[in-house]
């Protein structure tokens, strides 16, 4: 793909997906198309082995935007970090397209071991505000990941994870969380918990009473047959 048509990709993807963007002039000052203006730069250079002059450009882009991206990791097209600041993605990274993160997000090992060592994340995810992704494993297509999560192993396809460790909470076949960009309306499953805790609790108190009730009555009983 020619320089002028990457950047009216980049321009028409953050236009679709950020409501705050007045015109594409402005797309010019986002950290999200800086940043991957350097990093094309910098993976051509990763792939032609040229790793000291790829890691100075992506160090470059760290400088003016608050986003680190290994000049080793692999973007899919259609990809987009809203805000960006303190988001960091790791050198053996795969993401496929249409992939939405947010500030803070970590796409991470878990150690100093060799080989691949990153998340692949599939088509269509959005991984919310604070969220870690670490380890070799898939997130599944058209997945969704909760604000400050902390995902250690694979997610399935479809699927909406919440909470530290994280979990799968929800999946639906027909899930296009690109289209929803919705980070808030995701389910508890803390409260999920303590409600059905609370549940049982009632239930067992409530035969509790029964079980006193039902002592009481055969020992009257008892006492008017002596």
């Amino acid at each position: 793909m020619g320089f002028i048509k990457r950047i009216q990709e980049e321009i028409a993807v953050i236009r679709q997906r950020d409501p705050a963007i007045h015109s594409s002039m402005e797309v010019f000052l986002y950290p999200s198309f800086k940043v991957m203006l350097h990093y094309r730069a910098a993976h051509k250079l990763y792939l032609k082995k040229h790793y000291f002059l790829a890691r100075w450009v992506s160090q470059r882009g760290v400088r003016k935007t608050g986003i680190e991206i290994h000049p080793g990791a692999e973007i899919g097209k259609g990809f987009f970090i809203d805000h960006g600041n303190g988001v960091i993605i790791g050198e053996t990274t795969v993401i496929g397209d249409n992939v939405t993160l947010y500030q803070g997000v970590t796409l991470g090992g878990t150690g100093k071991e060799q080989g691949k060592r990153h998340p692949t994340v599939g088509n269509n995810v959005m991984i919310s505000a604070g969220a870690k992704v670490l380890g070799s494993f898939k997130i599944g297509d058209n997945s969704k990941i909760g604000a400050g999560s902390v995902v250690l192993e694979e997610v399935p396809s479809g699927s909406t994870v919440v909470g530290v460790p994280g979990r799968v909470v929800k999946r639906k076949k027909q899930c296009f969380p690109q289209e929803e960009m919705d980070q808030t309306n995701l389910p508890d499953p803390v409260k999920e918990d303590i409600s059905n805790l609370q549940r049982a609790n009632s239930q067992l108190t409530n035969r509790l009473l029964e079980l006193e009730e039902t002592v009481k009555r055969l020992q009257r009983q008892a006492e008017e047959k002596k």
